[in-house]
C-alpha cells in the first residue's frame, strides 16, 4: 500500500502518515488535502514509501491532491534544513514553501516611482564588480561593500544580464515590503521589458498566488521580495541577491525564527549559483567571513552618480542651552537654510509618539504599563498613553493618580514631538512624519515618498523606516537625535547597530548634485562609532567591534542559541528554566564544547502579561551546538507539568 509522508502546518516534530486510493498520482512535493483529527489541511508530501510504522487501521486516507505545480525538491529541501538547523517544526517550515490557495489574480502593477538621478551606467568600480561576479561559476559568495549612493543596484542588474540572457532566473531579496516599489521601478526603468514577480506578506493572496506562478513556471525573469521570497520556486535560478543583508528585518522573530540572508546562502549553495550580499553597512558575520576569505569583497568606494559626494558630518552638542523641544541650534540653522535654497531636509528620532515617558514633576510617578516592565510612551495623536510592546493604550492622565498634581511632564523625544517643535519653528514648511504610526493605511508610505519625489514637502521627520536603502535626490541635510540612547543598552549587539543606523541615515543626505550635510547631536562627540561615521570609515568601526567580540567570545567567534520561556507567574519561569538547566548541564558533559548559562530575567522581564526568562547555550563551533540541540530538545519537551511557554532560537538577533 503506497505511503505518502505528509508535513502539515502544525507544531508537530514530524511528519504524518496518509494512504492514497487508486487513481491519485502523488510524488514528493505533490500538495494535498488531508484530514487530520476534525481539521482538513493543506500539506506537501515529503516523502513516499510502501510502508508504515503506524498500523493499517490508524492510518486515514488522502482526501485531493492539489492542482499546484509540485514545490519543487530544492524548496522541499530548504524548508527541510531550516526546521532542522532552527530547531523548528517541520511541517510550519514547510508550510512557508506553500503558494497561497486562492484563485489566481494578476499581479496588480508595482505603483509609479520616480527614479529621477537613477544612471545605471557602471562607472570602474561597478563594472568590476559586475564583471567578478558574473564570471563566477558555481556558488560563489559575494560580500557587495558600497558606501551610500554607490549604485549597487545598478551591480545587481548588469551581473543578472548574462544570467537572464542564458535564459535562467534572478532572485533578489529586500528587507522592507516598502522598499519593494522603488526596487522594482529601477528595475524596469534600467531593463524595460523584464518580467518581474513580486513577493511579500502586504499582497493579497490572489496575488502572491499569481507571483508564486510565476515564479514556478519559470515566467518571472527576476523574482524580487521580502524574506518569504527566499521560498519562491525557481526552477532555472542563476543568481541570487541579498541587498541591505545587514538588516535585523531578515531574522524572522517569531513563529519559525529563521534567517533570509542565511537560507539564501544554504540556497545558493544547494544550487550551485553566486550569491551578492550588498550592504553600505555589513553585518558583522559577513564582514569576517570577507576578511577570512570565504566570502569575495567587491568595493565601491564612490557614489554612482558623479555629481555626488559623500556628505559632511558634524557632530553637535545635544543638550545645548539653545536647543528647543531636543532641535539644537546649529540643526535649526540648517534647515532655514535648505528651505531658503529650495533643497529638502530630513531629521531622525528612533522613537514614535511624543515622549517616551510621562513623569509627575511632585512625586516623580512615572506612567508605567500595567502588563510589562516598561514605561508608556505619551502620544498626542490621538492623545494617549501606548505600551510599544503588547499595544496596551489608556487615556492621559488630566492629573497624577498618586498624588493629584496637574503638573505631568512629557519626558524625552519622540516623532510627534518633533514634527509640533519643527512646524513652530519653520510656520511655512511643508513637514510630514513616517513612523509606524503614521504610516498604517496601505499606501500610505508610498503617498508620503510621492510627495518627496514631486517636491511637495521641505522637511521629513521619522524613525528607521526611512534609513533603508531610499533614494531622494533632494534631501541635502540630515540631522540626527537621539541616537546617544543606543549607547545605553545591554544587547551586545547595540554598537553594530547603532553603527548601520548612522551610516545608512547618513546616506540619504546629497545623493545628487547638491552638497550634502549631516549634523549629528551627541553628548559623546568622541566615540568610536562617531568618529567613523564623520570620517566616513565603517571598516574601522567593524574591525574594532569584531576584536571587542572576539575578546568577550561573542558571536560570530560564538555560535549561540536561547531558550526563552515565559508564563503568568515568575515561579513557573523560573522552575521551567531550572529544569532546563539542569537537563543541559548534564548533556554538555557529553557533548564537549558547550557552554551553557544560568537562567536571567529577559531585558523586558514582563510582557503583555507574560513573566519572560531565558538562558543562552553557546559553542565555539557550530558543529557541537547542533549535535547539542536536538538532544537538548527533545529533554525539554518530558519536563513535567510544566506551564511556561518555550522557544528556542538559534543564531539570536540579540539577547534580550
Amino acid at each position: 500500500m503506497p505511503i505518502a509522508r505528509v508535513a502539515l502546518p502544525v507544531a508537530a516534530a514530524t511528519a504524518f502518515d496518509y494512504w492514497w486510493p487508486e487513481g491519485l498520482t502523488i510524488a514528493r512535493g505533490s500538495l494535498v488535502c488531508v484530514a487530520l483529527a476534525s481539521r482538513k489541511l493543506v500539506g506537501v508530501v515529503v516523502g513516499v514509501a510502501n510502508e508504515s510504522d503506524v498500523e493499517r487501521a490508524k492510518l486515514a486516507p488522502i482526501l485531493d491532491v492539489l492542482s499546484e505545480p509540485r514545490v519543487p525538491e530544492d524548496v522541499l529541501d530548504l524548508a527541510a534544513f531550516v526546521a532542522e538547523y532552527y530547531q523548528e517544526p517541520p511541517g510550519l517550515a514547510h508550510a512557508l514553501a506553500v503558494p497561497p490557495l486562492t484563485k489566481r489574480r494578476a499581479p496588480r502593477e508595482a505603483q509609479a516611482v520616480a527614479v529621477e538621478g537613477y544612471n545605471p551606467a557602471l562607472n570602474a568600480a561597478q563594472a568590476a564588480a559586475a564583471e567578478a561576479i558574473s564570471a563566477a561559476e558555481g556558488f560563489a559568495p559575494f560580500l557587495l561593500h558600497g558606501v551610500t549612493g554607490s549604485g549597487k543596484t545598478a551591480v545587481y542588474l548588469t551581473a543578472a544580464d548574462r544570467v537572464l540572457a542564458a535564459g535562467r532566473q534572478a532572485l533578489m531579496l529586500v528587507p522592507e515590503i516598502n522598499l519593494t516599489p522603488q526596487l522594482v521601478a529601477r528595475v524596469r526603468a534600467a531593463r524595460p521589458g523584464l518580467r518581474v514577480a513580486v513577493l511579500h506578506s502586504a499582497l493579497s493572496a490572489g496575488e502572491r498566488h499569481a507571483a508564486w506562478h510565476a515564479a514556478a513556471s519559470g515566467d518571472a525573469q527576476i523574482v524580487l521580495g521580502t524574506r518569504l521570497a527566499v521560498f519562491a520556486p525557481l526552477p532555472a535560478l542563476g543568481l541570487v541577491v541579498v541587498d541591505e543583508e545587514h538588516d535585523a528585518s531578515y531574522k524572522q522573530q517569531d513563529n519559525i525564527r529563521y534567517h533570509a540572508r542565511d537560507a539564501a546562502i544554504w540556497r545558493a549553495h544547494r544550487r550551485r549559483v553566486p550569491i551578492v550580499l550588498g550592504s553600505a553597512t555589513p553585518s558583522l558575520e559577513s564582514w569576517l567571513a570577507a576578511r577570512e576569505g570565504r566570502y569575495r569583497r567587491l568595493d565601491l568606494p564612490e557614489r554612482a552618480d558623479p555629481r555626488a559626494t559623500l556628505p559632511a558630518v558634524r557632530l553637535a552638542p545635544h543638550r545645548a542651552a539653545a536647543a528647543s523641544d531636543g532641535v539644537g541650534e546649529r540643526l535649526r540653522a540648517g534647515i532655514a537654510e535648505r528651505l531658503a535654497r529650495g533643497e529638502q531636509s530630513l531629521v531622525f528620532v528612533n522613537r514614535r509618539g511624543f515622549a517616551p515617558s510621562l513623569v509627575c514633576v511632585a512625586c516623580k510617578w512615572e506612567a508605567q504599563c500595567t502588563r510589562c516592565s516598561a514605561r508608556l510612551t505619551t502620544h498626542r495623536v490621538p492623545p494617549s498613553l501606548r505600551c510599544h510592546h503588547c499595544g496596551h493604550v489608556e487615556p492621559l492622565p488630566r492629573a497624577c493618580p498618586s498624588c493629584g498634581n496637574v503638573d505631568l511632564l512629557p519626558l524625552g523625544l519622540g516623532t510627534q514631538r518633533l514634527e509640533r517643535a519643527l512646524a513652530a519653528a519653520f510656520p511655512g514648511a511643508r513637514i510630514a512624519r513616517v513612523d509606524r504610526d503614521s504610516t498604517r493605511g496601505k499606501h500610505a508610505f508610498a503617498e508620503v515618498r510621492d510627495r518627496v519625489e514631486a517636491n511637495a514637502i521641505d522637511i521629513l521627520v521619522g524613525t528607521q523606516m526611512l534609513a533603508k536603502g531610499h533614494d531622494f535626490p533632494r534631501i541635502t541635510l540630515v540631522g540626527i537625535l537621539g541616537a546617544d540612547n543606543a549607547l545605553y543598552s545591554a544587547d551586545f549587539r547595540a554598537t553594530e547597530r547603532l553603527a548601520a543606523l548612522l551610516v545608512q541615515v547618513a546616506g540619504r543626505s546629497g545623493r545628487a548634485g547638491a552638497p550634502g550635510e549631516v549634523i549629528v547631536q551627541t553628548d559623546f562627540p568622541e566615540h568610536a562609532v562617531y568618529a567613523a561615521l564623520a570620517e566616513h570609515d565603517y571598516a574601522r568601526i567593524a574591525d574594532a567591534l569584531l576584536a571587542e567580540r572576539e575578546a568577550a567570545q561573542l558571536p560570530p567567534y560564538a555560535h549561540a542559541a536561547l531558550l526563552a520561556a515565559e508564563a503568568h507567574h515568575r515561579a513557573d519561569v523560573d522552575a521551567f528554566l531550572g529544569a532546563a538547566h539542569a537537563m543541559g548541564a548534564a548533556l554538555a558533559k557529553v557533548h564537549r564544547g558547550v557552554d551553557i548559562f544560568s537562567p536571567v530575567p529577559a531585558l523586558l522581564a514582563r510582557r503583555a502579561g507574560y513573566e519572560r526568562g531565558q538562558l543562552v547555550v553557546q559553542s565555539a563551533r557550530r558543529a557541537a551546538l547542533h549535535r547539542f540541540l536536538p538532544a537538548w530538545r527533545a529533554e525539554i519537551a518530558t519536563i513535567p507539568g510544566r506551564r511556561a511557554r518555550w522557544s528556542i532560537d538559534v543564531d539570536p538577533a540579540g539577547f534580550g
